[in-house]
C-alpha cells in the first residue's frame, strides 16, 4: 500500500518559494487501478515524480507497505517494487530494445519471451527487437516500448505519467487493453496520470488534483459523473478518443 502524508513540494521562483504540491494526503490501496486527473498545471506529474523518487518533497512522508521511503532514490524504490513510466520516455543510445526488456525483467529471457511484451503493446516484435532505443524511434514507439518494460517488471506498483501522450488512436485503444490485462493478471497497484475519459472509465478509484491540492477522491462511480457533469470536464476529459 502506498500512503502519502501531508506532502508538500516547493520550487524557487523569482526569489520566493512557489508551492506546487500543497499538503496532500491520500492512500493508493493494493490491487487497485487509480487514476489521478485534473486541470493542466495542477501538479499531477509533479506528484508522480515525488512518488517515483525523481523529486523529493519539501515536507511530509511517503510510506510504502508501512516503510518510510521519503528519502529513497528512484533506484531504491525500484528495488522495492515501484515502476515509473515517463511522460517523455528516455532514449538509450547503444542499447537495443531486447537489452532494455531483459534489464527490466532482471533475467536473460529468450527473444520470444521479450517479443511477447512488445506484442502486448501493439508492436511487431521482429521490426523492433534488435533496434536501438535512440532517435530513430518515434515518441509513440518509445512510449510503447517503455510500457513493455513495465509489463516485464511486473512490479507491485506501476506509475504511468500520461501514457497516452504522443501515441496514435490505434495504439491508444490497444493501451486501454494493456492496462485492463495488467489489472487482471499482475495483481499489483496501477497509478495512471491522465485526463482521458476512456482511461478514467477503467479506474477503480479517481483522485482529482487542482492547484496542487486534492479536490476530490473516491470510487469511479462516484467521481466520474461529477467530472463529466461539471464545467471543468472540458479541461479534465478534453482528450476523448
Amino acid at each position: 500500500m502506498l500512503e502519502l502524508k501531508h506532502i508538500s513540494f516547493e520550487v524557487p521562483e523569482d526569489g520566493v518559494d512557489k508551492e506546487i504540491i500543497k499538503d496532500i494526503s491520500f492512500v493508493i490501496p493494493d490491487g487497485k487501478l487509480t487514476v489521478i486527473t485534473g486541470p493542466n498545471g495542477g501538479g499531477k506529474s509533479t506528484l508522480a515524480k515525488l512518488i517515483a523518487g525523481i523529486q523529493k518533497p519539501t515536507s511530509g512522508q511517503i510510506l510504502w507497505d508501512g516503510q518510510d521511503i521519503t528519502e529513497m532514490s528512484i533506484t531504491e524504490r525500484a528495488r522495492l517494487g515501484i515502476s515509473y513510466a515517463f511522460q517523455q520516455p528516455v532514449r538509450f543510445k547503444g542499447i537495443t530494445v531486447l537489452d532494455l526488456i531483459r534489464l527490466a525483467k532482471g533475467e536473460e529471457i529468450s527473444i520470444s519471451g521479450a517479443c511477447e511484451y512488445l506484442s502486448q503493446v501493439g508492436l511487431c516484435a521482429k521490426d523492433y527487437i534488435n533496434r536501438e532505443v535512440n532517435a530513430s524511434l518515434s515518441g509513440g514507439e518509445l512510449k510503447r516500448i517503455e510500457i513493455a518494460t513495465v509489463l516485464a517488471r511486473g512490479t507491485k506498483l506501476s506509475v504511468f505519467d500520461e501514457p497516452e501522450a504522443g501515441i496514435d488512436l490505434w495504439s491508444f485503444q490497444n493501451l486501454i487493453q494493456v492496462f485492463e490485462k495488467m489489472h487482471r493478471e499482475i495483481h499489483g497497484s496501477i497509478l495512471i496520470i491522465s485526463h482521458q475519459e476512456r482511461i478514467l472509465n477503467i479506474a477503480d478509484e479517481i483522485l482529482v488534483i487542482g492547484d496542487g491540492e486534492v479536490t476530490d477522491h473516491g470510487v469511479k462511480e462516484e467521481i466520474l459523473p461529477k467530472l463529466l457533469g461539471s464545467s471543468s470536464a472540458v479541461n479534465v476529459c478534453s482528450g476523448r478518443r
